[in-house]
């Protein structure tokens, strides 16, 4: 005969496994960020970048004013292609679940523990986004790529998003290992700016968030070419 196992309280689960709704939605038929994200790993942090535009197929511009960068975490930010809706979910949840770990464990997660986190929201979820996530820790600054089914890449810089090809050409051209945070900044938004020429799901501007082990700044600029 079988014991009965105990119920697993929802207070020990993670937000997305307790109630799958959260990160469930139906996906309808929402703009598109089309998008242009950027991260690079700086001297003493991490830079991320995203262009500013949504629209439909890429055809239709539906805002230009769009955040796709947002802190997620005391000291980590996302830069988010996909669909809008989604993008928005994935964020407030990723929030959420960071905020637990805090309450459950007395402290922050890693940088680390934090992408692994991130890909099991997506992992579980029928959430359309494509994330960069970069931090700081303790232990350096990262940036990984995490994909729809859970996966996660480490890299010292990356791109994604319907203009990662032009973007990745440009990283490659100006990609040091001993940039400074400020170099970094220019990088990252210089790749923006090559893919949006290209690219007519990017455009309208950067978003960039400088990410060091205090906090995470995010500014917006009209054109990449004004980041210094």
């Amino acid at each position: 005969m079988e014991t009965p196992q105990e119920p697993d309280p929802v207070g020990r689960r993670a937000l997305h496994e307790s109630n799958p709704g959260l990160v469930s939605p139906d996906p309808g038929e929402g703009a598109e960020t089309g998008t242009t994200v950027v991260g690079v790993v700086a001297d003493e942090g991490v830079v991320l970048a995203a262009d500013r535009r949504a629209s439909i197929g890429g055809r239709v511009v539906t805002n230009k004013h769009v955040r796709k960068v947002e802190p997620v975490h005391p000291t980590a930010a996302a830069a988010l292609s996909g669909t809008v809706g989604h993008l928005q979910q994935f964020v407030r949840v990723l929030r959420a679940e960071t905020r637990l770990y805090a309450d459950r464990r007395g402290t922050d997660p890693s940088i680390t523990a934090l992408s692994t986190l991130a890909g099991n929201v997506l992992l579980n979820s029928g959430l359309q986004v494509s994330p960069l996530l970069g931090g700081v820790d303790d232990t350096g600054g990262y940036v990984f790529e995490i994909d729809g089914a859970g996966g996660v890449l480490r890299d010292t810089y990356a791109a994604g998003g319907s203009g990662m090809q032009l973007a990745y050409g440009a990283l490659e051209d100006t990609y040091r290992g001993d940039l400074t945070t400020e170099d970094a900044r220019s990088v990252a938004a210089s790749a923006v700016g090559s893919a949006s020429e290209r690219d007519t799901a990017s455009g309208n501007g950067v978003a960039v968030a400088t990410v060091t082990q205090e906090d995470v700044q995010v500014e917006e600029y009209a054109d990449p070419g004004e980041v210094v």
